[in-house]
């Protein structure tokens, strides 16, 4: 019985390798150093299927809370772009945001209740379109550095790599509860 448990444990933890492996290979971007240009190639891939799985929500699909202490479709997106224009800015610039960043991107750096009062009433494509400007900036600014650059220690552990890293990983997981709440959405 243990050999049945070990072989389907094995088969579940090698699935979704196989599945990628199916649907092509991690390649780095053109125009990009290499390490950088698979994090591009990762950040691309994330915000693309975020922006299906998103594009097309209506005004009440956008905010909707499937209880008090839930994120809105909306206030997710906008969450995704306040943490990549943070990052960007701090490393690619090596500076805060303006007054001007704060208010424009700055808004759903941290979802609380205030911030969930504010973000509301705005179309899916406003928040597409500020991540758009954002991921814009942010291809700019790493098209400038190389694999030294990412890989350069900031401090014991910390390098830029692991802060890109931080915003890919960030969307992989906003983009499973953005399918939560798109599951939830009132039929």
């Amino acid at each position: 019985m243990k050999s049945l448990k070990t072989k389907t444990s094995l088969l579940l933890f090698l699935l979704p390798v196989v599945l990628l492996n199916a649907q092509g290979e991690l390649k780095s971007v053109e125009g990009f150093s290499p390490q950088i240009g698979l994090m591009v190639y990762m950040l691309e891939d994330l915000k693309e299927r975020i922006t299906q799985q998103v594009k097309d929500l209506d005004q009440s699909q956008t905010d909707f809370l499937y209880d008090a202490e839930a994120n809105s479709i909306g206030s997710l997106v906008m969450h995704l772009v306040s943490t990549e224009s943070y990052y960007q800015i701090a490393t690619l610039e090596g500076r805060e945001w303006t007054e001007d960043e704060q208010t424009r991107f700055g808004v759903a750096g941290e979802l609380n209740e205030e911030v969930k009062s504010i973000l509301k009433d705005k179309p899916i494509k406003y928040y597409l379109d500020l991540w758009d400007e954002v991921r814009e900036k942010s291809l700019k600014g790493l098209k400038t550095k190389g694999d030294a650059w990412f890989s350069s220690n900031l401090e014991e552990g910390l390098n830029y790599h692991y802060i890109w890293y931080h915003v890919m990983e960030h969307s992989a997981n906003h983009m499973g509860q953005i399918g939560t709440i798109k599951n939830r959405l009132p039929k």
